[in-house]
């Protein structure tokens, strides 16, 4: 009886008996995991009903050859369907979208993990409206600068729709944690409007040290109704990232330039970090209207006067910038 019950347990253990199937739960395999901890994870998830059972299956047909990355699993699987996972490559890819990446920039990263439609899906729903943000304008169907920065699994059950819709979730969550609501108005500006501004943060800051001061040069020249002359917005419009901005460039007939029309892009430039809004809303108090940076680091020097703006340039040209 003790021998029967043994098999029977094992056998409704293998074969995930009266298991209910669930969602997809995601897994990392770091390089030099042990099959133990894979398996101890997955039953912490719920994938697997009993170690012991993968244990003793492992003793039997030997341990699964498990490969580093992300796998996706069925809450309730057989043994076997796991042993089947982990056997293949990776089933799950990692979007990293850092701050500072377009759209556009996210999709091309996109582009060298998923599949051509895949894709094109993901492309279309950051674009065609069918993904909203609560903090898109009227009429509005442009996700530019409304999805947050961070790592997207996505799983083989995973829509473009899903993708994208997690994406402007995780904006909405993290634009909200820092105080920032879709119904905000903030230094006489929207909510909208405060994300445009912090995206020209994020890409004038570079480093987080940076960003409350760029913030208060935005809102000075804004104040004294000056042109914001930031070459990132220059660069944004001609789909570029960086590099020297010419004199060609700065006559480009665009509303994203700077240099020629007054106020705020038309729509933010980029994805923006927690610590760009948090800058936006809290400015460093200062009558800076120029920056530049001053070192190989990233510092950079911020002036009232354009003679003093000189000065941090003949100084940032010494040391070679």
């Amino acid at each position: 009886m003790i021998v029967l019950a043994g098999i029977v347990w094992y056998e409704v253990a293998v074969h995930a008996v009266g298991a209910t199937r669930g969602r997809e739960r995601t897994i990392g395999i770091q390089p030099g995991a042990s099959v133990g901890s894979v398996a101890d994870e997955l039953a912490a998830k719920g994938v697997l009903s009993s170690t012991l059972a993968f244990s003793v299956y492992s003793t039997i047909h030997g341990d699964p050859a498990i490969h580093p990355g992300w796998y996706s699993f069925p809450e309730g699987s057989t043994i076997g369907a796991v042993r089947e996972i982990l056997a293949a490559p990776p089933n799950t890819n990692a979007l990293e979208v850092p701050a500072g990446f377009t759209i556009r920039e996210v999709v091309a990263r996109l582009s060298t993990q998923m599949p051509a439609p895949f894709v094109a899906e993901v492309r279309t729903a950051l674009h065609d409206g069918s993904v909203h943000s609560p903090y898109q304008p009227t009429g509005s169907k442009d996700l530019e600068g409304l999805i947050a920065p961070g790592r997207y699994l996505i799983a083989p059950s995973t829509t473009a729709h899903d993708v994208v819709r997690t994406m402007v979730r995780r904006f909405t969550s993290m634009a909200s944690a820092e105080g920032l609501t879709p119904g905000a108005t903030i230094r006489g500006k929207d909510a909208y409007s405060v994300v445009i501004e912090s995206s020209v943060v994020e890409k004038e800051g570079y480093q987080v040290r940076n960003m409350a001061k760029v913030a208060t040069v935005i809102d000075n020249r804004l104040s004294k109704q000056m042109p914001l002359q930031m070459d990132s917005t220059v660069l944004y419009d001609l789909k570029q990232d960086g590099g020297p901005v010419t004199h060609a460039m700065l006559q480009t007939p665009s509303l994203y330039n700077t240099y020629l029309h007054r106020g705020l892009p038309p729509t933010p430039i980029c994805v923006v970090s927690a610590k760009a809004i948090e800058a936006t809303l809290h400015p460093t108090p200062g009558p800076w209207l120029y920056f530049t940076v001053v070192d190989k680091t990233g510092t950079e020097a911020f002036a009232e006067t354009f003679a003093e703006q000189l000065a941090n340039e003949k100084l940032a040209a010494q040391r070679g910038l």
